[in-house]
């Protein structure tokens, strides 16, 4: 299998990953742990699945980063960064970007402790921002990711040169 082959099975495999992890957190684990009654029971589950999920998604965008740049640099691909009807690759980086600042900086360095703290002060509130955050996330992940499929399918928004 040649190497651009690979790279595109394991930025599609990658991003499938990763983004399905982030839908399955937005609609199904956040719903869950705010049913949950008692708001230490909230901290530790919601705690433990994360815990899990944030290990594949560093795991997953590293792997997306890392084939969707050899994938540019491999078809030379770097001009489509300045046209306009190539929006969802800017929007694909800014994503990326995004998701690994929080993920392997963020997090890291004071978003956990930071969740705690808030959480086991004002669980109600802590877990209506993060189920927010978390919907704003993966509406932008779904605008970008359908972008991409429509424009890697030769569907341009904006003016074909």
């Amino acid at each position: 299998m040649d190497g651009w082959i690979t790279a595109r099975v394991l930025h599609v495999l990658g991003v499938v990953l990763w983004i399905g992890g982030v839908a399955m957190v937005t609609t199904v684990l956040l719903p869950a742990v705010r049913r949950l009654k008692a708001p230490a029971e909230r901290v530790a589950f919601f705690e433990s699945m994360e815990r899990g999920f944030a290990a594949q998604s560093r795991i997953t965008t590293l792997i997306t980063g890392v084939s969707g740049f050899y994938l540019v640099h491999r078809f030379g691909l770097w001009e489509r960064f300045a046209r306009v009807e190539y929006w969802w690759m800017r929007a694909m980086v800014a994503v990326w970007a995004l998701f690994t600042l929080a993920l392997f900086v963020l997090e890291p360095l004071f978003l956990h402790r930071w969740f705690i703290r808030r959480a086991q002060r004002a669980p109600e509130s802590t877990f209506l921002l993060v189920t927010r955050l978390h919907w704003v996330l993966l509406i932008l992940s779904l605008v970008t990711v359908a972008g991409a499929v429509a424009g890697s399918h030769g569907y341009l928004f904006g003016p074909a040169r």
